[in-house]
């Protein structure tokens, strides 16, 4: 049985977000010699542009609101320049399924975490049921890429790409509690959204004047560079900005478990990097924590709860 209408609608606008972000490993790999840092701040900083003019109208209407919670927007800001440095440096150094997995896989954690001890929100059964399925499918996908298995040649690299994953993670979950917050207390969702973007890009676009070498090489390069910043970045966060006014940032960001799971596809499928059946077993898991947010499970009430007790 479908969660209702309006609940089903923002699911659907994560898992749409989150297939088009599972993109963006495999379309950097086309860019190798453009830095991470560059590709990253460009995506998030034009993206962050045209999400400003998209809800520009949006911006004037809420702009009390937003001045009025000042702390919110600055951290919200903060982690979104933050996180595309820390993400695709992530798949940089330990590769595109990993610096993926590791990124958005962590993130869940974290946003129930803070919904947990700052907003006083229960954790349902559900929600931990799908986080364990969830995590286990990780590290079996993990422990699914023969490379990482090779642990000896570029164990450092590595390690550091684990631990920005880390902190992609931390400051996806943080952003995205800040957005559904701000929501909650009034803004519109396309003008939080773009609030924190558009600041973020203040930070992120002046340092191309220093990373962004070889960005707009040729063709292939601004094509790339243009695709991650309209495609994943704008449309991505216009969807999941749209879902967080119906659903808790914590669901929305365990549906994007999906996101491993499509850039594992396009890393084998398109890249050639190669998984172990244990890897597929564990995209199982992740695929059944995914259904576990989509199925609503039936209440049992009265006779038939009193029949299941004693039955």
């Amino acid at each position: 049985m479908l969660q209702n209408k309006s609940s089903l609608s923002a699911i659907l606008c994560v898992i749409a977000a989150s297939v088009l972000w599972g993109t963006t490993g495999t379309a950097s790999a086309f860019i190798p010699d453009v830095s991470s840092l560059a590709v990253g701040a460009f995506s998030m900083g034009v993206g962050g542009v045209l999400l400003v003019l998209n809800a520009k109208n949006n911006l004037l209407s809420d702009r009390q609101k937003l001045l009025s919670q000042p702390s919110l927007l600055f951290i919200g800001s903060l982690c979104v320049a933050i996180y595309p440095l820390a993400f695709y440096s992530s798949m940089r150094l330990a590769g595109v399924a990993i610096g993926t997995v590791i990124s958005i896989a962590s993130a869940p954690c974290f946003t129930v975490i803070m919904e947990r001890l700052i907003s006083n929100k229960r954790v349902t059964s559900r929600w931990v049921v799908s986080f364990i399925f969830g995590v286990v499918g990780v590290i079996l996908l993990t422990l699914g890429k023969t490379q990482y298995l090779d642990i000896n040649a570029q164990a450092n690299s590595q390690i550091l790409g684990v631990l920005l994953g880390l902190v992609a993670g931390l400051t996806y979950a943080t952003y995205s509690w800040t957005a559904r917050q701000m929501i909650e207390n009034g803004v519109n969702s396309k003008s939080a959204m773009a609030s924190m973007f558009g600041l973020s890009a203040i930070l992120l676009l002046p340092s191309l004047l220093l990373t962004g070498e070889n960005l707009f090489l040729d063709v292939k390069h601004i094509s790339v560079a243009l695709y991650l910043a309209i495609a994943p970045m704008f449309f991505g966060y216009l969807l999941f900005g749209q879902a967080l006014r119906v659903i808790e940032a914590s669901k929305a960001t365990l549906i994007t478990l999906l996101e491993p799971i499509v850039a594992t596809i396009l890393a084998i499928i398109i890249i050639g990097e190669t998984f172990s059946p244990i890897g597929w077993l564990g995209m199982s898991l992740m695929i059944i924590c995914l259904l576990l947010q989509v199925m609503k499970t039936p209440k049992l009430t009265g006779y038939r709860r009193r029949h299941a007790l004693y039955k």
